[in-house]
């Protein structure tokens, strides 16, 4: 199944957005003193958080790759 590459550039705004939000939840359980697991949930929201924005930048770049590979087509 092909994908368009602005579906791709799509994906990867989402992506990056849930990136960003992973992040901001690990910043939140951070800075939250008296909660009880604070360490492994901002640990792991900070790695999601790597893992999401790496997949959002190889899906950009993947989606400038299809784009530049495309011929134009003939006029009519």
């Amino acid at each position: 199944m092909k994908m368009s590459s602005d579906t791709r550039k799509a994906i990867s705004v989402i992506l990056f957005y849930m990136a960003l939000l992973f992040f901001l939840i690990g910043m939140a359980a951070r800075l939250k003193m008296d909660f009880h697991s604070r360490l492994e949930i901002s640990t792991a929201g900070f790695a999601v958080a790597a893992v999401l924005a790496s997949l959002g930048v190889i899906t950009l770049l993947l989606s400038w790759v299809g784009k530049s590979e495309k011929r134009p087509e003939p006029p009519l």
